[in-house]
């Protein structure tokens, strides 16, 4: 926010270091949706283009290819600074992470109209991974399971890694602009009911088809649970907060989350249901004296 080449700084020179650390991509994105955010389409797109050439100028000197850089940060930075849009000019979170999830939904199945056989190619990156005195049966068949979800499996990680990005950078602009205005924008997340359904029907496509119709419902399947487990998110910390041991049950929810990935689908579970239940309204109007 002290200016636009402190920005493109941070943001290009983040981007290299998550090379190395994964994780980094997230901040630097972050820096993309917070310029977007507070200044502009036009000024979040002066800093998301300079970033990208200055990234594959340092890229060049530094690793001795500029292509790949490049393209990384298009790929890191356009889809933030689209939902970025998205947020600014639509004001409501639940919006953005919604078109968040349907830009992954359509990429999905863009991918298998393209290729219609995705598993196979899975199947042979894989296989390339295993290493060399693992078990030959379990791994196979592990590989063989996988292969046909890896297509929705990586488009989840990466919705999970935009919203996470723009979550931050409304974070930021909450922290130096609006305190305490992202907790609520979060704490109201809430799907509309026609998506809900929408995705109890590919649900249902996925268990009742076989063959490439299931695949492609399953691995869309995998990229809704990102959408209704934020959702749950937003309504269980709005829940567990509200009890006596609120400031103690709370962070424990988000450790949970860290370390046991697998409690995420009764969260998600919690986030569909929420749609009709209005889980937080009832509370709120319990609360109510």
């Amino acid at each position: 926010m002290r200016g636009r080449m402190q920005a493109i700084i941070v943001a290009s020179t983040l981007a290299l270091v998550s090379l190395v650390m994964p994780p980094v991509s997230i901040v630097s994105s972050a820096s993309v949706a917070l310029v977007t955010l507070r200044r502009g389409v036009i000024e979040g797109l002066i800093v998301l283009a300079c970033s990208t050439a200055l990234a594959a100028l340092l890229g060049f000197f530094l690793l001795g290819n500029y292509q790949f850089v490049l393209l990384y940060g298009v790929v890191l930075w356009v889809p933030v600074w689209l939902i970025s849009i998205i947020l600014r000019e639509g004001r409501y979170l639940s919006l953005a992470v919604e078109i968040a999830v349907l830009l992954g939904v359509f990429g999905v199945v863009g991918f298998y109209l393209y290729d219609n056989d995705l598993a196979s190619m899975w199947k042979s990156m894989l296989t390339q991974m295993v290493p060399a005195n693992a078990p030959v049966e379990d791994v196979q068949h592990t590989v063989d399971m996988l292969s046909h979800y890896m297509t929705g499996i990586i488009a989840a990680a990466s919705v999970f890694g935009l919203l996470f990005a723009l979550f931050l950078g409304r974070w930021w602009q909450a922290l130096l602009y609006n305190p305490g205005g992202f907790r609520q924008e979060f704490l109201s997340l809430k799907t509309r009911p026609r998506l809900a359904v929408g995705s109890i029907v590919v649900v249902i496509i996925a268990s009742l088809s076989s063959g490439i119709i299931a695949e492609v419902s399953w691995n869309v399947a995998i990229l809704l649970f990102v959408l209704y487990t934020f959702t749950g998110t937003a309504v269980l910390h709005t829940v567990f907060a509200s009890m006596k041991m609120g400031r103690f049950i709370v962070p424990m929810f988000y450790v949970t989350l860290f370390l046991i990935p697998h409690a995420m689908l009764p969260v998600a579970l919690v986030g569909l249901s929420d749609t009709w239940m209005n889980l937080r309204n009832k509370i709120s109007n319990q609360q109510t004296p």
